[in-house]
């Protein structure tokens, strides 16, 4: 079928023009019309589709909190109800891409640590010619039980006196230094369990009961629990910043606490019932157990707002330094103190805790990094930006209008937080001023949405340990390092359980502090253990820990 020929404008009447151009302005109309109403139409739909993800956000929650109720009352562990925000790995500079490198050639190294040499025959026919030999080292570990009978030799002086021949150092409950490292190895680094230990052992051939596995990892580890106290105090001694956290533990039936303190060289770990600041100030005192009234102490009970006649009082007395603390309620009670006022010596007893702690030379002039936990929030204090900006991601807006408020003050605060991670590599003193500018103008931003708004002004007040990093570049931004040395203690928690006896339970603490210490030393924590227990002698001489933290921080 053919179409009938089209017409040249040329060719068309006046009249037929006008109804040629009268339809086509019509059709134009007509198409307009209906995008406008296509572009309503979509706008309605955009705002529909955010706010079902606004209801489907919400609902979320809501289903997070009923898990976490039911948990709560079958005596679980809440799930946190945000995933991270992913600021921190967002903000990384760009990596530059490293030229790839060729097929590996195997591990070199091991062609100094050759153990045993053998050498393997081959069947050839008669006439072959020897043409040397070709050479594959292989990496074999032995396991093996061995039970060694040792005769002591019995000897009576003349006096009546018994003399027994010494046996070698490190044995202990009839378990030898080999068998001590390896349980202490495989519990603590391995977080292995008391009952796979023990099957384990009784596979490779040593004929033993959990309990006596129990008192092997439990039993003499006053050296070990000395380096770490030694490793504390030199810590706090020497690290320019500290960063803390804690996790729940369970002690003898009961919920308790568990508090990380750790620097760029060092773990250690702590354990008790309470997470107050009485508690935490206790436990940066480094094992000392005195309370002492100084410059300190003074300044901090002016800080903590206590009354200025209890400071004068305290300040008028001779004696400034108590031995314990049955010393220092004597002596409050010799000051007219009402003891059983549990705020008020709450307060003063801190205030003597924090005097004891310069007293003894600690927390110079170190800086506190934390999550914001009040107990933490002490003397020269920082705070960690990703928890900051986790406050923000958490907040829940109703409506569109709500949602790109929260939208565009997160970008803003991740260009920041950006730039001031660029400053940290290279710092200039002469950008902290604008740095400053720029975070007054975020934080004083006003969005309407009034959550958001009363977050931004509370972080605004925050400003000076936010930005601690620009008065000390060497502290870092956030507290993830601490979070990280608390997962081997949530580890152990899911997979052990908690502790029973104190020997347990400072057994934990200890052994977890070491491991994470030596990792951070770049130490391999069985070599350090084989140094400790004299088994080792080609790495015998790995000095202190302690001197290597106060040496390398």
């Amino acid at each position: 079928m053919k179409l009938p020929p089209v017409e040249s404008v040329e060719t068309l009447s006046l009249g037929a023009m006008r109804k040629l151009v009268v339809g086509l302005v019509c059709k134009a109309h007509k198409t307009d019309a209906e995008f406008a109403e296509l572009r309503v139409e979509n706008q309605s739909l955009r705002e529909d589709n955010e706010q079902l993800r606004l209801d489907n956000d919400r609902l979320r929650l809501e289903n997070q909190m009923l898990r976490d109720e039911i948990a709560r009352l079958k005596n679980l562990p809440p799930r946190p109800p945000f995933p991270s925000s992913g600021m921190e790995k967002a903000t990384q500079p760009p990596k530059a891409e490293m030229p790839s490198k060729g097929p590996g050639r195997g591990a070199k190294r091991d062609h100094s640590r050759v153990t045993r040499e053998v050498t393997l025959k081959a069947d050839v026919p008669e006439g072959s010619r020897f043409k040397g030999y070709r050479t594959i080292l292989v990496r074999e570990l032995v396991l093996a039980s061995e039970v060694v009978r040792y005769r002591r030799e019995r000897w009576v002086t003349q006096d009546g006196k018994i003399i027994l021949g010494a046996l070698p150092d490190g044995i202990i409950g009839g378990v030898g230094p080999s068998l001590r490292r390896f349980c202490l190895a495989m519990h603590a680094e391995g977080q292995i369990t008391m009952e796979r230990l023990t099957s384990i052992l009784n596979g490779i051939g040593v004929d033993i009961s959990k309990r006596q596995v129990v008192r092997m990892l439990t039993a003499d580890l006053d050296r070990f629990a000395a380096e770490d106290h030694a490793v504390l105090h030199a810590g706090l001694v020497s690290a320019p910043y500290i960063t803390v956290d804690d996790t729940g533990a369970r002690h003898c039936r009961r919920d308790g606490v568990t508090t990380q303190i750790g620097g760029e060289r060092f773990t250690v770990f702590r354990t008790g019932w309470s997470k107050s600041r009485l508690n935490f100030l206790s436990l940066l005192r480094a094992g000392h157990e005195d309370y002492v009234i100084n410059d300190a102490a003074i300044d901090y009970m002016r800080t903590r707002q206590i009354d200025p006649a209890l400071i004068a009082k305290l300040d008028a007395r001779p004696q400034k330094v108590l031995s314990s603390q049955a010393a220092w309620l004597e002596h409050l009670a010799s000051c007219s103190i009402d003891i059983f006022d549990k705020q008020r010596v709450r307060l003063l007893s801190e205030a003597a805790i924090w005097g004891a702690i310069r007293h003894h030379g600690l927390m110079g002039k170190t800086v506190v990094v934390s999550d914001d936990a009040g107990q933490f929030r002490i003397a020269n204090h920082a705070l960690c930006w990703v928890h900051a900006e986790r406050l923000i991601h958490k907040l829940m807006p109703a409506t569109p209008k709500q949602a790109k408020s929260v939208e565009m003050i997160r970008d803003l605060i991740w260009c920041f937080y950006r730039a001031l991670k660029v400053w940290k590599d290279k710092p200039s003193p002469g950008a902290a001023q604008a740095f400053r500018a720029r975070f007054d103008r975020i934080f004083t931003l006003r969005t309407g949405f009034e959550l958001l708004d009363q977050l931004l002004a509370r972080l605004h007040r925050r400003k000076g340990e936010l930005l601690k990093v620009l008065e000390k570049p060497e502290i870092p931004l956030h507290t993830n390092a601490s979070e990280n040395d608390l997962r081997a203690c949530v580890t152990k928690r899911k997979i052990s359980g908690g502790t029973m006896s104190i020997k347990g339970r400072l057994a934990r603490d200890v052994m977890l502090g070491l491991v994470k210490t030596c990792r951070k030393l770049g130490l391999s924590f069985y070599t350090y253990l084989g140094d400790r227990l004299g088994l080792d002698p080609v790495n015998q001489g790995i000095p202190p820990l302690a001197d290597l933290v106060a040496r390398l921080t």
